[in-house]
């Protein structure tokens, strides 16, 4: 740190450990104003200038220095000053006092926190940059938020310093009346409806403005649009892509009586129903089907067969979608009152889609709310050669009919596992290829080993380490090319598969023009709204999960806040997630994992148990894997659980219900499970944890209470280690970290 930095931080530093050292902030009460309200009043009538300019100086001081005291010496201006010129006084004293700690705050920390977390910054140095004065009157109308720390942490923003101080002074103007009000009634030293009403108005201030600075936002945003609003609208909602959250979104728009047009350009159910969810799970039941046949010894069934055609296999796939496709039918949602649309939508203005249909007609809808759940996309790697070849991906693998003999599987991710594993039971070579140190880098080291180990066992090549390079075509033949390790190899191959991760659909529907902000997802707020206030995105196209489960939940809040938001919104809630990957074993798992709690530098206890031993897991020829849980130290407030095995997808639920409720691992414990079930898994993890609360001096006086009470033991032996326990308690544990069974 420069010097000169070095030097003004310890001046701060000196001057707050002096504040408290000397107990300064017992001249900041209103019990001391109290008692020298008279001589303070006296020396005020007869050196009104050099009062003021005393109480200024303190004033800013406090203010600059961060210190405690500001609320009491604005109430204390109020008393002595009067409402105007107490409101005068403090409304540029704080100012002042605010913009000096601001201009501290830069001046100390700024380059260094942008030098070190920049990168992290960005979108916030964004926003600020563009709407800077609108974030800091936001902060500035709740008094809930401490000033001090929004001067701080302003200081650490690219916020120019007249903004801030302009934007400060105006923000904090109304509280500085209502508080200075409020302090001319303290002078009196009684309570009066006009003191109640001055908190009261208090209270109600920040609540009245930021609706009013809200509407002032949302005038300037629509400007350009002005002459574009119509002045009756065709429908209540027009939603944009009948995926998940677009189907999900008109269901509920519908559910309550609302003018409804869903516009989908390709099929109803997006990727989930057509090219996702449901196909996939489709193949992996037809593979697992195999892989069980395969295994007839450990059954103790000598022998047994199957003659399959993929062709066959690959046609049941169609049929589950296609028994699966009434749910999101256009007949069914028309059914619940929804106008369902087929063709392409383009956002023309704020409050205006234009549809063009297949037959080439198009129609404008005008729309007090517009929703936009366009999905993504397969996201297929910019490699040399690999577009020329006509990759596979997760759209267009279900079209194909013959088994590839070799395939290459691009990613480690949860579909390219899946699809990996899939095609390697139906007899393929299957080689994956993952640029990171391991596949499924997400979860924990040990799932990604139980994982590639039964991959492997399966007869799949799984390359960690390795950078597709490039993909050739010689003599007939393909190739992709890998480095590992400094050098490059080739894979021969018949058809690839790109598994790499999905794109938001951002193109083609009015983003550009009505300058909604998207980079790699349309940017939305806490409530799903776009920088329009009537615009929302839900599902892949917003993020931050791309998961059909989230995709739903999106749309409640959608639905709701679009139809009810000048009465309430709702700010979407992504505090419990789970996800699973359908391979065999299945992972599934709901907030942090060991290894993201280490990151977060969170403290926490791990418990795992380990399925290998659960009855119902042994019986089925499935004694496989674990339940881990995570909890911060000597709690059982679930932080988050890992599931590996026999249908954890299925297994998780609890842990879900139990994070998003609050109940911990004592519920879970304390609850009857079915025996025998996988779910005892859950219970017996609970109970790893209930045995590490044992300890070595617990169990003595456990053991000590039972002697006594069997008249083998004396009552003086359970008094001492009770004494023991109290005054020096023993906290190791009784018992290692294994599985708790019955």
């Amino acid at each position: 740190m420069k010097k000169s930095k070095l030097i003004v931080l310890l001046a701060v530093v000196a001057l707050v450990a002096a504040f408290f050292i000397f107990d300064l902030g017992k001249f900041f009460s209103l019990d001391y104003f109290k008692s020298q309200q008279a001589a303070i009043n006296a020396y005020y009538l007869a050196n009104p200038a050099l009062t003021i300019a005393i109480y200024f100086a303190v004033y800013v001081i406090i203010a600059a220095s961060s210190l405690p005291g500001a609320a009491i010496l604005t109430l204390v201006g109020g008393a002595l000053f009067g409402v105007t010129t107490g409101v005068v006084v403090v409304s540029f004293a704080s100012t002042i006092g605010a913009t000096l700690a601001f201009l501290i705050s830069r001046f100390v920390l700024g380059e260094w926190v942008q030098s070190k977390y920049g990168d992290k910054l960005k979108s916030l140095n964004e926003g600020v940059a563009k709407e800077g004065a609108f974030y800091l009157f936001a902060l500035r109308l709740v008094p809930a938020v401490p000033f001090f720390l929004v001067n701080l942490a302003m200081g650490l923003t690219k916020i120019r310093t007249w903004t801030f101080y302009w934007v400060s002074q105006i923000g904090m103007f109304a509280g500085t009346i209502v508080y200075v009000y409020a302090g001319t009634q303290l002078g009196q030293f009684k309570l009066s409806w006009q003191l109640g009403l001055a908190f009261v108005l208090l209270g109600v201030f920040p609540i009245v403005a930021k609706k009013v600075l809200g509407g002032i936002k949302a005038k300037k945003i629509y400007a350009k649009w002005a002459d574009k609003k119509p002045t009756h609208f065709d429908r209540n909602v027009v939603v944009i892509g009948a995926g998940s959250a677009g189907l999900v979104t008109s269901y509920i728009a519908a559910a309550v009586k609302a003018k409804v047009t869903l516009i989908e350009k390709h099929k109803m159910g997006g990727d989930c129903l057509n090219t996702g969810c449901v196909p996939s799970k489709a193949l992996i039941r037809s593979a697992k089907l195999l892989n069980h046949i395969s295994r007839a010894k450990e059954f103790g069934i000598s022998s047994a067969s199957a003659t399959w055609d993929f062709a066959e296999v690959m046609e049941r796939v169609s049929r589950v979608i296609d028994e699966i496709e009434p749910h999101d039918s256009v007949a069914r949602y028309s059914g619940l009152g929804v106008d369902c649309v087929k063709g392409t939508a383009r956002i023309v203005s704020p409050w205006e889609v234009e549809v063009t249909r297949d037959d080439g007609t198009t129609q404008r809808l005008t729309t007090k709310n517009i929703v936009i759940a366009t999905g993504a996309r397969p996201f297929v790697p910019p490699i040399p050669g690999l577009a020329e070849i006509n990759p596979l991906t997760s759209d267009n693998v279900w079209n194909i009919r013959k088994l590839p003999k070799r395939l290459v599987v691009l990613g480690g991710g949860p579909i390219g596992c899946e699809l990996t594993q899939c095609f390697a039971r139906f007899g393929a070579q299957v080689t994956q290829v993952e640029m990171a140190p391991r596949i499924m880098i997400r979860e924990d080291v040990e799932v990604s080993a139980i994982v590639k180990q039964k991959f492997e066992a399966e007869g799949v090549s799984v390359l960690v380490n390795h950078k597709a390079k490039q993909v050739v075509v010689e003599n007939g033949e393909k190739y992709l090319v890998v480095e590992h390790e400094g050098q490059d190899k080739r894979i021969v191959f018949d058809e690839i598969l790109c598994a790499v991760g999905r794109v938001a659909n951002l193109k083609g529907f009015g983003l550009e023009e009505l300058g909604i902000p998207a980079s790699k997802v349309v940017d939305t707020n806490e409530y799903l709204e776009t920088i329009y206030p009537n615009i929302f995105a839900v599902g892949d196209v917003a993020g931050p999960y791309q998961f059909t489960h989230t995709a739903a939940h999106m749309a409640w809040y959608a639905a709701v806040n679009a139809l009810f938001g000048k009465f309430k919104k709702f700010k979407v809630d992504y505090s419990v997630v789970p996800w699973a990957t359908f391979t065999d074993p299945e992972v599934a798992r709901v907030g942090l994992n060991e290894q993201e709690a280490r990151e977060k530098g969170i403290e926490h206890d791990v418990h795992i148990y380990g399925i290998d031993d659960l009855d119902r897991a042994i019986a089925d020829g499935e004694a496989h894997g674990f339940v881990k849980v995570i909890t911060p130290k000597g709690s059982d407030k679930i932080l988050g659980a890992t599931i590996v095995g026999e249908h954890a997808g299925d297994l998780l639920i609890e842990f879900v219900a139990a994070m998003k409720h609050g109940f911990g691992l004592e519920g879970i414990l304390a609850t009857i499970h079915t025996y025998p079930t996988l779910g005892e898994a859950n219970k017996f993890a609970a109970g790893v944890y209930k045995r590490s609360t044992a300890t070595v001096g617990k169990l003595a006086v456990g053991k000590a209470l039972n002697d006594w009470t069997r008249g083998e033991g004396s009552f003086g032996t359970l008094l001492s280690s009770v004494v023991a326990l109290v005054v020096s308690p023993d906290n190791t544990p009784a018992y290692p970290k294994q599985a708790a069974h019955h």
